[in-house]
């Protein structure tokens, strides 16, 4: 069957907007600055539909289903306990889905003020299934997924001392800590 382009979906009303967003929420949450950049896909261009989108998150402000703060939290909660990320990525993942800085850095700051990095950079090596690096090619490749998943450089070499990989293969290394991730 060959492929139909669907059809221009006419522009949403207010109370259609309304329900298609809490439709939307209820599928993954959001962040307002997503749910504006989807809103805006429904209603008429211009300042009309500008107007809707704005009534609309207000509204779902209101009723407390939009809330940025709390998505920060929630968000950054999940990425410590189950990813295991460290700070810098889950900032830079927060500032992608639209989080304001300040909301970000608060919500950072509070999540990993009791957070051991050192340990959480080792539970992510053990959830990756990451190994001791024998040369080093494997000691780069480490690093660099190290530095991917937002752990400072100052615990992965502490890391990598405790794995006993030679100065010399740490010095050689240094230049990648600003190269950006290869994986």
């Amino acid at each position: 069957m060959p492929f139909k382009p669907s059809k221009p979906k006419a522009p949403l009303s207010e109370s259609g907007l309304y329900d298609y967003a809490i439709k939307a929420l209820g599928r993954t949450m959001r962040t307002e600055a997503e749910l504006r950049r989807l809103m805006r896909q429904r209603v008429e261009p211009g300042e009309p539909g500008e107007a809707i989108v704005n009534s609309v998150v207000l509204r779902l402000k209101e009723h407390g289903y939009l809330d940025d703060k709390s998505f920060a939290e929630t968000f950054t909660r999940l990425r410590v306990e189950n990813e295991k990320l460290g700070q810098r990525t889950v900032r830079q993942k927060l500032a992608q889905k639209g989080v304001p800085a300040p909301i970000a850095n608060e919500t950072i700051e509070a999540r990993y003020a009791n957070t051991d990095e050192e340990a959480l950079a080792r539970q992510h090596i053990e959830r990756k299934r990451l190994k001791k690096p024998e040369n080093e090619k494997e000691t780069a490749r480490v690093l660099r997924r190290l530095i991917a998943a937002g752990f400072s450089t100052r615990v992965i070499y502490k890391i990598l001392r405790q794995w006993d990989v030679p100065e010399e293969t740490l010095s050689a290394l240094d230049s990648l800590e600003d190269e950006p991730p290869h994986e």
